[in-house]
């Protein structure tokens, strides 16, 4: 591979050049509607923005410009793969460019499974563009028909009589070349495939992570750079009233003190204020903070107590403010039940706890910023930093480095504001570093939530009723100051509940927000699929039936769902129905398949059960198994994990095993261990003492198998987190007996 580095779009032309030593093609993201007619050869950029670029150069080498964050998922590596074969590329000849934050690169912002699903058809595109105009060059010059010719390993081969010519001796006279027609873009056949769908394509950056060789957030070093940490309010609102600048200036090494913006809520991406210690190392900065002795003024969020908070959103279930999804009659419907189950769950406030904290680096100079962060959102960092320090977006220019995992957390760009207010004040480079501690005390939360459900079964053994109601702060509080009930989170598996019930009713009720609450990975999927699919399980108990036979057979007929039929409002991920329909026969496979891969129905020794839970998120179906046992102290063991996993064409099936590694993990941590507790406003939890992860002794055998399709690709990141939660507990149950419907499990003392 060749080096890997942070380019401008502008300073991308002006080194790759727009000349005939160059062939340089732009495609239009995210929906390709058409291809720029006039693009190679020309000077001016405006014309293909916003673009992601592929070059073909005189020495043969392929570059292609990766727009989206690399933090884990393999991105940097998946989309060259979809490039470089379409264009018929030798994956030794490519180099990868990471973007800078730019409107013209289309949405860079790296959450919500979408980098893949919503881009790959229009790099495809790009890579066929390219192809093309390379095989006409070529063919114009050997003087036969294009159609005689053949894109491979970075040459065009003449197919009669094996003559061959290399990419780059071509790019002189392909530049020269109309771009072909999006309508006559020929795309290879899924048979030609060479790196789409293989599983033997190694990480762009993986040699150079394991032997620490790249750039993170945290590793950024610029010359005269000073290092800051800020202690912000303890509550959020919370105001500055005093404090001891001269003491933390006394502490060797710290520079100054500086008092950061007071936060008017709503929060946005915006800092939280408190005061900011500069100093010449990072120990410094820290042993600074600790000396300020800050006092706070109140904030009305001082009344946030997780014990009260929890009692709230129960009495809020009762009487929900909103229904969002009605069908038939319900309440006729439990009234001439045969028997009505009923049942609570409450999964607590969550945080992201990257292994690398949130960190960004920002140098003001000449009227610009310069700055390298580990964001999930360029264009959000870039757009948050013009607005709040009254710059225009161009002279704001966002490196992006590496992720040290980001989970959602990187995608909220307060971090990097703080940088640069401070750079701007100073005069100097800074980098503003968090903590573990900070990021637990102070990071974007995932919404406590609280959820009664009922269901009414009648004398066939059928479930007649289905009644969901939901109480949970809203991520929209984030951006409008007193929001008080969810809106797109209820796509997020509680309108989309998919189960043949002739009576449904979802509806939520008001929960004011009194932190910073976020998206994280597979965001309110996480509550809503542990509440449907435990509950799931329990009608299964209730109604005498095997718990995989329930699920196929509480599908009913293989069928697409379209659920403003029941009078909801689903946005089901940004995607259209026709594109990413909401699919039974596809969630039926896979749960056979994971049913299948864990012998279900086996013989298991004592005190050993399995689970199972199914959910589409993301436009992906996932299900999984999952074994337990329980020892004789009563301590619980997940012992396996079966994960089938139905996400359309796989483009990088290896990514994608490990995605749904990480998910179980993830998953498995917020099952057994992470709770956020609140009181008098002030998160009580610091580090990973007390808001505890999985290790490495708890970590299960993940079996990860992907159902073969033709379909168009849907998310990875996020779908194989939500059925883990519910697929343990009802393992749990079918090992013990004992139902729990609360999360984490600690506090039973069953870990």
């Amino acid at each position: 591979m060749k080096h890997i580095e942070n380019v401008s779009r502008r300073s991308f032309l002006k080194k790759f050049g727009m000349s005939s030593t160059a062939l340089v093609l732009g495609v239009q993201l995210p929906s390709m509607l058409t291809i720029p007619k006039a693009l190679a050869g020309v000077t001016s950029s405006d014309t293909f923005s916003p673009s992601v670029y592929v070059q073909v150069s005189a020495d043969n080498i392929v570059s292609i410009v990766v727009h989206r964050s690399e933090m884990g998922q393999g991105i940097r590596t998946s989309i060259p793969m979809i490039v470089a074969d379409e264009i018929g590329a030798d994956w030794q000849k490519i180099a990868v460019v990471q973007g800078l934050g730019d409107k013209k690169y289309g949405s860079q912002n790296t959450d919500g499974s979408r980098s893949v699903r919503r881009f790959y058809q229009p790099l495809r595109e790009a890579g066929a563009a390219a192809r093309m105009m390379l095989q006409q060059a070529a063919a114009e010059q050997w003087q036969v028909d294009v159609s005689e010719t053949l894109a491979k390993n970075s040459t065009i081969v003449h197919t009669k009589s094996d003559r061959v010519l290399t990419f780059g001796s071509l790019v002189s006279a392909a530049s020269k070349l109309t771009l072909p027609k999006q309508s006559d873009l020929i795309l290879k056949a899924k048979k030609d495939f060479n790196l789409i769908g293989k599983s033997d394509v190694a990480l762009v950056d993986g040699k150079k992570i394991a032997t620490g060789q790249t750039t993170y957030g945290f590793d950024v070093e610029l010359d005269n750079m000073q290092y800051a940490v800020i202690a912000r309010p303890p509550v959020l609102g919370a105001k500055v009233k005093s404090f001891n600048s001269d003491a933390a200036k006394a502490i060797a090494g710290v520079i100054d003190v500086v008092q950061m913006p007071d936060l008017e809520e709503p929060a946005l991406f915006k800092p939280l204020g408190g005061v900011a210690v500069i100093a010449k190392n990072t120990w410094a900065a820290i042993k600074g903070r600790e000396a300020l002795d800050i006092q706070w003024h109140e904030s009305a969020h001082k009344s946030y107590n997780s014990a009260e908070y929890k009692k709230a959103l129960a009495e809020s279930c009762d009487n929900p403010a909103k229904t969002l999804r009605s069908k038939g009659n319900v309440t006729q419907a439990l009234v001439d039940a045969k028997q009505v189950i009923t049942a609570s769950y409450y999964v607590p406030e969550l945080i992201h706890v990257p292994m690398e904290p949130p960190a960004a680096t920002a140098h003001y100079h000449d009227g610009i910023f310069d700055i390298w962060a580990c964001t999930q959102t360029p264009q959000s960092a870039q757009g948050t930093v013009a607005q709040i320090l009254a710059v225009a977006p161009e002279n704001v220019n966002i490196n992006v480095t590496l992720l040290g995992g980001g989970f959602g957390r990187k995608s909220k760009p307060d971090f990097v504001v703080e940088a640069a207010i401070l750079s701007k004040q100073l005069n100097v480079p800074v980098k503003v570093m968090w903590t573990r501690e900070d990021e637990v005390k102070n990071g974007y939360y995932h919404a406590v939530s609280y959820q009664k459900l009922m269901a009414g079964i009648d004398e066939h053994n059928q479930v007649t009723a289905w009644q969901h109601h939901v109480a949970e702060p809203p991520i929209g509080s984030t951006f409008s100051k007193g929001a008080d009930l969810i809106g797109s989170e209820a796509s997020l598996g509680l309108v989309d509940m998919p189960y043949d019930i002739a009576n449904v009713s979802c509806a939520i009720g008001k929960a004011p927000a009194h932190t910073r609450i976020g998206w994280m990975r597979s965001v309110t999927n996480i509550n809503h699929v542990f509440a449907i699919s435990s509950f799931i399980d329990e009608l299964a108990q209730a109604k005498g039936v095997d718990s995989k036979d329930n699920l196929i057979n509480m599908l009913g007929s293989d069928r697409k769902i379209d659920f403003a039929q029941e009078n909801a409002d689903y946005s089901n991920y940004g995607e259209t129905l026709e594109k990413f329909p909401v699919d039974t026969a596809r969630m039926k496979a896979v749960i056979e398949k994971a049913s299948k891969m864990a012998k279900w129905g086996r013989s298991l020794p004592k005190g050993h059960g399995l689970g199972i839970a199914m959910h589409r998120s993301f436009v992906s179906y996932v299900a999984c198994v999952v074994e337990v046992s329980e020892n004789i102290d009563g301590k619980v063991k997940v012992h396996d994990v079966w994960m089938a996993v139905d996400c359309g064409l796989a483009v990088n099936p290896e990514r994608i095993r490990s995605q749904m590694e990480g998910a179980a993990i993830f998953a498995l941590s917020l099952t057994f261990y992470s709770e956020l507790t609140a009181k008098n406003g002030v998160i009580e939890q610091n580090n990973f003492d007390d808001y505890q992860v999985a290790r490495i002794a708890d970590a299960p055998t993940t079996h990860v198998e992907i159902i073969a399709s033709d379909a168009p690709p849907g998310g990875v990141g996020e779908p194989g987190v939500p059925p883990i939660a519910p697929a343990i507990c009802n393992a749990i149950f079918n090992a013990t007996g004992k139902r729990y419907r609360e999360l984490p499990l600690k506090k039973y003392g069953i870990v």
